[in-house]
Parts: structure tokens; sequence; C-alpha cells
């Protein structure tokens, strides 16, 4: 998510409805069937033959490789749901990209400082350096400087500009954001196994957080947002941000050492983060984005296996194998959360 732009724009984003793009043509989907034997990924079975599989074409799903696929599935359900942990980008991963015929807006976006001058001076930051953030020719080093800079300026005209938490509460409510069908049902679901999901962003946990609150009305304790975290005073003023800036280019499990837990406004002693030591515990990664740089998200974690579920929201013909060639499952034109519910579903279908 990108501070101080109206909405997160991707390259040659169409505001034609999504529905109206039609699909390439990609391999048919093989899920595995109810029960099948634990082995090691790469591993030959008895026979050398290929493990029975169902081969179905569900409409608007992509798999790379059936096969990797079914093997990694296999040692993550072996491992149990112990090992397990979820990672998910928020803006257009758990958040519906189009809503009502037009693109939705991003948790930073959405915000609104009551401050026309403040909100215009965000908007210019957006404008400057979003083309440096995508240029292909600005090396990794000299962007993440960009970007930190970025990250900084924004964060100090939403100081000096005065927002306040009611500000929040009211951006959100006025918004166009929702989140996906099955979110919910995902949600519980894991919450139910005991499995941890980290929503990581770039943007503002305040205002994440307070769209869960208005949009689920509920929150989870397995779900912990790790994002930019706002200081209010007694007034509910915005005077400050705590602990290091997370922007694009470090979005990533090192981001947990960075950021304060959900429910702890102060921190832990010493530096001491028990959500970082028992993540970097749970050795295999369902990892869920809309945009090819959300692998990422995983660095810092010496995992085991990794399934990547990307959703490619827009912009599809041309997209598509370049998301294709970087994740295990491609979702297409927006879809729902229930492909992902079913897939946990098998994973963890030895602790139901």
């Amino acid at each position: 998510m990108r501070p101080g732009g109206l909405c997160r724009i991707h390259h040659a984003a169409s505001l034609a409805s999504a529905a109206s793009i039609a699909l390439p043509c990609f391999p048919p989907t093989t899920f595995p069937p109810p029960a099948f034997r634990c082995f090691r990924p790469g591993t030959p079975r008895a026979g050398g033959g290929s493990m029975d599989s169902t081969t179905m074409s569900p409409p608007g799903v992509a798999v790379r490789d059936p096969k990797s696929l079914v093997e990694k599935k296999t040692a993550i359900r072996c491992a149990g749901c112990s090992k397990l942990q979820v990672i998910a980008d928020f803006d257009g991963t758990l958040t519906r990209y189009w809503i009502d015929g037009r693109r939705g807006q991003t948790s930073h976006g959405l915000l609104q400082q009551g401050n026309a001058e403040y909100d215009a001076r965000r908007q210019a930051l957006y404008e400057y350096y979003h083309p440096l953030e995508i240029s292909p020719t600005i090396p990794i080093e000299e962007k993440t400087k960009l970007m930190e800079e970025w990250w900084e300026k924004t964060h100090g005209l939403l100081i000096e500009g005065g927002v306040t938490y009611d500000a929040i509460k009211k951006s959100v409510s006025e918004a166009t954001i929702a989140f996906r069908d099955g979110v919910v049902e995902l949600f519980e679901f894991l919450e139910e196994l005991d499995v941890p999901v980290l929503v990581f962003s770039a943007g503002l946990a305040d205002i994440i957080e307070e769209v869960f609150r208005q949009k689920l009305h509920r929150s989870f304790k397995n779900v912990k947002v790790v994002s930019n975290r706002m200081v209010f005073d007694e007034k509910g003023c915005l005077v400050a941000f705590k602990g290091k800036t997370i922007h694009v280019l470090n979005k990533n499990e090192h981001a947990l050492d960075m950021a304060a837990p959900i429910h702890d406004k102060f921190g832990y002693p010493n530096g001491y983060n028990p959500d970082s030591v028992l993540m970097k515990q749970r050795t295999n990664v369902l990892l869920l984005g809309d945009h090819v740089g959300d692998l990422g998200m995983s660095d810092g974690l010496s995992y085991e296996n990794r399934i990547a579920v990307g959703f490619l929201n827009n912009n599809t013909e041309m997209s598509f194998k370049s998301y294709l060639d970087a994740f295990d499952v491609v979702y297409l034109n927006d879809a729902s959360m229930r492909g992902v519910v079913e897939l946990v579903s098998q994973l963890c279908a030895e602790n139901q």
C-alpha cells in the first residue's frame, strides 16, 4: 500500500469492470483426494507413478505446477497445523479490488485528514514518489532510501496536519472498502485451528484495525496486523509513530521486530517480541498476496514449505504469465476467498 495516493494503481490498470476481461487459457487445476500418504517433497512414491488425483478446471483459477502443489500440500499436512502460519497482504488481497463496478479504496488512500491542504500535499508526494517506486532503472539501495523518505514525509504531514482518531473512524465509515467473500470464514477456521495470521501492510495499522471493527464487527485472537502504528495523545490527536517505518521494500518477517503488537501499546522490554519467536518456529507458510512483490513478505523466515496464492484482480491478460510464474495458485478477476478456505481445509484435514 502506498502513502498519499487515493488508490493503489497497478501498471496499466484499467477502470473497466474486471468481469469483462477475457480469461486467458490456463492448465487444469489438480486437487488431491481426501486421503493420501505423507512423503517428503521430491521423494518417489511406490510404483514410480504420480499420485492419484482428481483433475478439475474451476473458472478463474490456475495452478502453475499441479504436481509440486500436491507435494507441498502433503508435506504441510503431515507436519500439522502447529507448524503452519498464514501471511497475508491487506489491500487487494483480503479486500475486494472492485466494489459495485468501481475501484475500491485502499486503507491508506481512504484517509481524509479533514484538512484539504494536507490531503493535497500527501497526494503530491504520491504523484512524485510512486513513479520512482515502480521505475525498473533505479537500484534497490537507492529506491529503498527514496521509499523511506516518502513514508517519513507522509507521516510527518499526518502529524503536522493534526490527524485525529475520530478522523480515522469517519474516513473508514465513508470509505468504499470491503472484504472479499469468504474472509470471515477463513479467519474463523484458522482461529479454531490456532493458526496465526500475519496481515502485513506498509500502510497504517490503526486504519486497518478500524476497517476490521467497522466492516467485520469483530476481532480474531490469531490475527496480528504488522504495519505502521500511530501514537495518539489524550485528546485523540496523532503525535508520533511507534517503531521503525515499514514501507513497501521492507514489508516482510523482519518487520515483526519493528512493529508494535496488535494488542499492546507499549511493546516488550529489551526488544523481546514473543510473536517473532513463535512465528519463526512455524516453518510452513501459506502466503496470500495480490502483487508479485508480496512474495517478499516471507523474507527473513526459514520456511520448509511455502504455498503462495496470488489474486490477479485486474489487467489479467498482460499480467497473467508473470503471476503464474511467481505464485503456486492464481485466482483471477477479484475472486472470493472461498478457494483459500478449501485449501486450508486440505492442509489441516487431520486437525479437524
